[in-house]
């Protein structure tokens, strides 16, 4: 009870403190990581590589697929989308925590920091509604063969595509719009590398219990309707796998739907930990890394998966090298 109380006092304390205070916040201070200038001069070198190895990776993947006509097939067009928008999840965040790395104010101004949070979540959310259109592609594939040319020709995945992305950047305007609504005062310290919604919900100057519960209703209807499509189409194709008689078949099967697997749980596996409830419980170091992890990371390993368990797409990418190294060759053309 009287730690209870004690929380209680300190909360209010914070609330009374702030109340105090006329001076409207103009910009934000990301903390980051607070390392020293060696660690941080580290840091900067080995995400600097991981940026421009993430980019490269996908890229070659977007250049596969539109390289080779037999990789133009729903599956593939789809992959190259979701790299796509890899490179840009990615990017909404990195060159900036890059800048901060180096920089000792790591300053963002407040429509800076809504704009970074908008991008960043409208990407994530678009990255749950491409991976739930692979699931649903490759169940059908797989479950409804003869069926599967006639239901999901290339227009119509590339109007599921269309629709993936403008979902994703319409979904989360509500619960941006509240945060940014919120009164902000004199504290602006934000204990993370990016704008995030649960420390932009701790810092502001009162109670805002019923936006909490919005983000939270959102980000739990996000995420779990998305894993349990998802799921449910895996638990069907690994069904029609099993009744599969050729051994080679099944490989086929399980190597295709194993990347996709792999991918999903690196991606929902994290963000579970973190926005199901943006500011219960979470102490901020365990937010940054996780948030580091499926931010940064998870995009570096998508298209090593992809390309190490998929026999067309290894194929496709020899190709591709094969005749860049062919281009550059010294006279070639003589």
């Amino acid at each position: 009870m009287e730690i209870c109380h004690s929380f209680a006092a300190l909360k209010t304390n914070k609330y009374t403190h702030v109340e105090n205070c006329s001076i409207s916040v103009s910009k934000f201070i990301l903390l980051g990581f607070p390392y020293t200038w060696e660690i941080r001069i580290l840091c900067f070198s080995v995400f600097s590589g991981t940026y421009i190895l993430t980019l490269i990776g996908n890229l070659c993947i977007i250049c596969a697929v539109r390289c080779d006509h037999q990789l133009q097939t729903p599956m593939y067009i789809l992959l190259a989308n979701f790299s796509f928008l890899e490179i840009w999840f990615v990017t909404s965040t990195v060159p900036n925590m890059l800048a901060n790395f180096l920089s000792e104010t790591n300053t963002i101004s407040f429509s800076g920091c809504f704009l970074q949070f908008y991008f960043f979540f409208s990407m994530g959310t678009t990255e749950t509604f491409f991976l739930s259109a692979m699931a649903f592609d490759r169940c059908l594939a797989i479950c409804r063969p003869l069926h599967y040319p006639a239901v999901m020709p290339v227009q119509r995945c590339i109007r599921m595509g269309a629709c993936c992305w403008v979902c994703g950047f319409l979904y989360f305007l509500l619960p941006i719009y509240l945060i940014s609504q919120l009164p902000f005062c004199c504290l602006n310290k934000i204990d993370h590398f990016l704008c995030d919604p649960g420390p932009l919900i701790k810092l502001s100057c009162a109670p805002a219990p019923v936006t909490e519960i919005i983000c939270a209703i959102y980000n739990s209807v996000l995420i779990f309707s998305t894993l349990l499509f998802i799921t449910s189409s895996y638990t069907l194709v690994i069904r029609a796998v099993l009744r599969v008689p050729s051994a080679e078949g099944r490989h086929k099967a399980f190597s295709t739907c194993g990347s996709h697997l792999s991918v999903v749980s690196l991606f929902y596996g994290s963000i579970m930990v973190i926005y199901v409830s943006p500011t219960a419980g979470n102490p901020a170091g365990i937010q940054k890394y996780v948030t580091l992890f499926y931010s940064v990371l998870t995009p570096l390993f998508n298209p090593l998966i992809y390309s190490l368990r998929n026999k067309e797409m290894k194929e496709a990418l020899r190709k591709l090298f094969k005749t860049v190294r062919f281009r550059q060759r010294p006279g070639r053309n003589l």
